[in-house]
């Protein structure tokens, strides 16, 4: 069993008691009551055309691999460091087990006074978890391509579409790209292999001229210097998921302010 394989049986175990403790018309009517005040998550899909960097700054406490990064690290404090340093979005790892996130980090980063968007970054494998992630305060979700069969993903991206969240759908290898097909919003090309947890950010340059043209392409892991960015953008890319880099640093508001100013 690889790690994946390990993550996904265990979020199955972890939606099953959720909907034990709270059943899921309980947690609908809470998200209703939500998009009932017509207050619509912010578009990271528009964020990021509009963006001269599309940095995507990631929280991320922990990772399955490395252990903890930076576990005394606040949801009320990075996230807005990442957004004063000029941040187009941030993601919120919000999987307990692996990496020591929680749901509650995006609330807290919202009512801390976070606008830009959030994107919920967990193991989606249930539409129950989109509905947390609305809840939450998630602008949009991340759906993964290796751990979803394509009939799984187009329902569970057609229901996030309806609670007005945008999808970025992560591929990592070719045999993962007639997913593509089903029009996310974002297209996410994963330099890590979830399986091995092994990292190589070329796999972004060679699956680029697979992916469909004119559309939002997003570069996630292992990014961690100026000059890959830019060679990633002449490719087409215009998002850069990159957390690792700036959760290691004592300050990660300030680590991502200079990595802006060399990339500019």
């Amino acid at each position: 069993m690889d790690i994946l394989d390990e993550i996904v049986r265990h979020k199955r175990a972890e939606v099953a008691q959720w909907k034990a403790e709270v059943p899921a018309s309980a947690l609908y009517a809470q998200v209703e009551r939500v998009m009932a005040t017509g207050q619509q998550p912010p578009s990271m899909k528009a964020a990021l055309l509009s963006s001269d960097t599309g940095i995507i700054a990631e929280f991320k406490r922990r990772s399955p691999s490395k252990g903890w990064i930076k576990e005394e690290g606040r949801a009320d404090d990075i996230p807005l460091q990442y957004q004063r340093a000029g941040a187009a979005a941030v993601s919120i790892l919000t999987d307990r087990q692996y990496f020591g996130g929680e749901d509650r980090f995006i609330t807290e980063a919202v009512e801390a006074g976070l606008q830009i968007p959030v994107l919920y970054k967990n193991f989606i494998i249930d539409e129950y978890q989109l509905f947390q992630a609305r809840l939450a305060g998630a602008a949009a979700v991340l759906l993964i391509a290796a751990d979803l069969t394509r009939k799984e993903c187009e329902a569970l991206l057609h229901t996030a579409h309806q609670l007005q969240m945008e999808v970025l759908l992560e591929m990592h290898a070719e045999k993962e790209l007639p997913y593509a097909e089903l029009e996310p919003d974002l297209y996410g090309i994963n330099n890590r292999n979830l399986g091995s947890f092994v990292t190589d950010v070329h796999n972004s340059l060679r699956m680029a001229e697979q992916l469909p043209k004119g559309e939002c392409w997003v570069s996630e892991s292992g990014i961690s210097n100026a000059d890959i960015v830019r060679q990633l953008r002449h490719e087409g890319y215009r998002g850069f998921l990159i957390g690792e880099h700036f959760m290691r640093s004592p300050e990660p508001g300030e680590q991502l302010s200079r990595f802006i100013k060399q990339l500019t």
